[in-house]
């Protein structure tokens, strides 16, 4: 292997240890990765991303693995061994292309770097046994215990599949989790305030960018999204960089297609950050009307901020208010309120596969206070006649429907005009919920 090759997994490893050790999110630490290392090839860049959300979509599945062939088991290894170990046993099993003596010799070299010369055995052992030994991987029985099966087989945690099955059915449940070990391609939403879906496919494909058309049957009038595929860098593609479009969910975009501001209307976005659906918001205005997308802290105002540069839209601005106080200034001002509150994320596993290790049914029991304290100081920035919309990247009935309900009965002035949950296994999109409310009184 080139030294190259040693170096990528080196960087794999080390954006592995900061999410699994250190808390941060994958996508996040992926993105600043691949902006560091702009000198690594295209194939090296695509070995490091696949590498690192491999091992975290599949962690479950890969301590299942080494547990059968190892007398330690993965609990009681050092977190770096047990990283390091993960990683090869992804390579072993999902990289075709990776020769097992490959996998096996940099596990040991990544091991004597990292200061553990005296395991080297120990991880050569067990690598070269499941090595040897793949197809003799013993999985749970689905027919006698058909949620550990699901869990190993779709590394998603025991209680999430239960409560799925609970909410959705059992097919369902398991269905969703396949469906977030699927890859997905880019999905980005036209500025049509500086071009148009056909300017842009055209412009992409001269780079040699696929740029696809999203067809979405239920909402014909949603034309302005895309899938990409091609790409090297996305920074780096000119039409980015000027706003031409933004990095956005199907989902996502639907929050704000399905709200439908129209032109003139004032529109709060109370949980804002990173701005897609205020910037959304704005295009459709028409360049009539206003959007204020507020967020918590300086840094996610900031984030707001940057894309409404590159954006170049004029009507909308960043402001740093806490959604949990009442801001007094608003009352009854705004024709539409955008709530996309702070959730469980259970929607967006293929993005962020770490966060099915990280929640806990007590964090959801958390995250529902949290949304309902927000809820019962938002609505009253809402006009009467004027709309609130109500959404999550989950799903989760507490957080979803059970929300929705405890609304309308603490708030009947409020009735609801529409509600969906959206799932993951229903195409390339996040599974998010939606509840839009109007104000009647």
């Amino acid at each position: 292997m080139t030294t190259e090759a040693v170096s990528v997994r080196a960087i794999s490893l080390e954006l592995l240890l900061s999410i699994l050790k250190e808390g941060e999110y994958s996508h996040l630490e992926l993105s600043a990765a691949l902006e560091k290392y702009q000198y690594l090839s295209k194939q090296e860049r695509g070995f490091l991303t696949r590498l690192t959300q491999g091992v975290l979509e599949r962690q479950i599945e890969l301590d299942y693995i080494l547990n059968q062939f190892s007398n330690t088991k993965t609990n009681k290894m050092k977190p770096v061994i047990r990283c390091i170990l993960q990683m090869g046993v992804y390579q072993l099993k999902y990289m075709d292309s990776v020769p097992p003596s490959a996998a096996c010799n940099e596990a040991v070299r990544l091991t004597a770097k990292k200061g553990f010369s005296q395991l080297k055995g120990f991880v050569n052992g067990v690598l070269r046994n499941i090595s040897r030994n793949l197809d003799k991987i013993v999985y749970p029985d689905e027919n006698k215990s058909p949620i550990l099966a699901a869990s190993v087989r779709y590394s998603i945690p025991e209680w999430m599949l239960l409560q799925w099955s609970r909410d959705y059915g059992e097919q369902k449940a398991k269905s969703v989790a396949a469906a977030f070990l699927k890859k997905e391609r880019t999905c980005v939403r036209v500025n049509r305030m500086k071009t148009t879906p056909e300017a842009l496919i055209q412009a992409l494909k001269r780079q040699g960018i696929a740029a696809e058309r999203v067809v979405f049957s239920e909402f014909p009038k949603l034309d302005y999204a895309l899938y990409l595929s091609g790409y090297d860098y996305l920074a780096k593609i000119p039409e980015f960089a000027d706003g031409q479009f933004t990095v956005q969910d199907l989902s996502s975009m639907l929050v704000t297609h399905i709200a439908a501001p129209k032109k003139g209307d004032y529109v709060i976005d109370v949980c804002g950050a990173p701005g897609g659906k205020s910037l959304h918001a704005a295009e459709l205005l028409l360049g009539e009307g206003f959007v204020e997308a507020r967020d918590l802290t300086d840094y996610k105002v900031s984030l707001i901020e940057e894309n409404i540069k590159r954006s170049g839209l004029k009507q909308i601005c960043a402001r740093r208010i806490d959604a949990k106080i009442l801001d007094k200034d608003s009352v009854e001002k705004a024709d539409l309120v955008l709530a996309d509150l702070p959730c469980s994320g259970l929607g967006t596993l293929r993005k962020k596969p770490e966060i099915r290790y990280r929640i806990t049914k007590e964090d959801e029991v958390s995250l529902v206070k949290l949304q309902r304290e927000i809820l019962s100081v938002v609505w009253q920035y809402v006009k009467p006649n004027g709309f609130l919309m109500y959404s999550t990247c989950t799903m989760d009935r507490m957080e979803n429907e059970e929300n929705t309900a405890w609304f309308l009965k603490q708030n009947p002035q409020f009735s609801l005009v529409y509600e969906r949950q959206f799932f993951p296994d229903e195409g390339e999109m996040d599974g998010f919920y939606m509840a839009c409310f109007k104000r009647t009184g």
